[in-house]
């Protein structure tokens, strides 16, 4: 199967960009941007939520772009080679999720679905957790044992 833009010629920079606009465009009222080496961060505000993405970034050094076979023998890229693969990668990353932060916009929009659940996972809690590394434990725990799980933190005493 073969990921979505796989081939896109569409720049890292152009996708963020299209980003905050589409953000924008749909009501938020605070944006940001920034990565690492292993990731990138999206973030903003609607509805009165604070919103986080992280995208993960592959390795520079992966062998998907350092190496490939032919003719049954492993052979190692040329570094320009290499360096075009992991762009192309991080390119399409981009992309996708581009599209997914529209989709999940257009969803709202359009009255499919309500913010709060197109955007659980990503959602911060009080604490600085995304509601999604909060809750995912909680899901795994609950299959596991078959009991109902607390799926948030009281935060109440936080707060005196």
């Amino acid at each position: 199967m073969t990921k979505y833009a796989a081939n896109t010629e569409v720049s890292s920079s152009r996708s963020r960009d299209e980003i905050e606009r589409t953000l924008e465009r749909y009501g938020a009222d605070q944006f940001l941007y920034g990565w690492r080496e292993s990731d990138a961060i999206v973030g903003f505000r609607m509805e009165g939520r604070q919103v986080k993405f992280i995208l993960p970034l592959p390795a520079k050094d992966d062998k998907s772009f350092t190496e490939y076979t032919s003719r049954g023998k492993l052979l190692a890229r040329t570094d320009d080679a290499a360096r075009k693969l992991y762009e192309q990668a991080v390119k399409q990353r981009w992309r996708a999720l581009a599209l997914v932060i529209k989709a999940k916009l257009e969803a709202v929009e359009s009255g499919i679905a309500v913010f709060e659940d197109e955007f659980m996972a990503n959602i911060v809690l009080p604490n600085g957790q995304l509601v999604g590394e909060q809750v995912r434990p909680a899901i795994a725990a609950a299959y596991e044992s078959g009991n109902m799980p607390t799926l948030l933190p009281d935060y109440s005493a936080a707060k005196r």
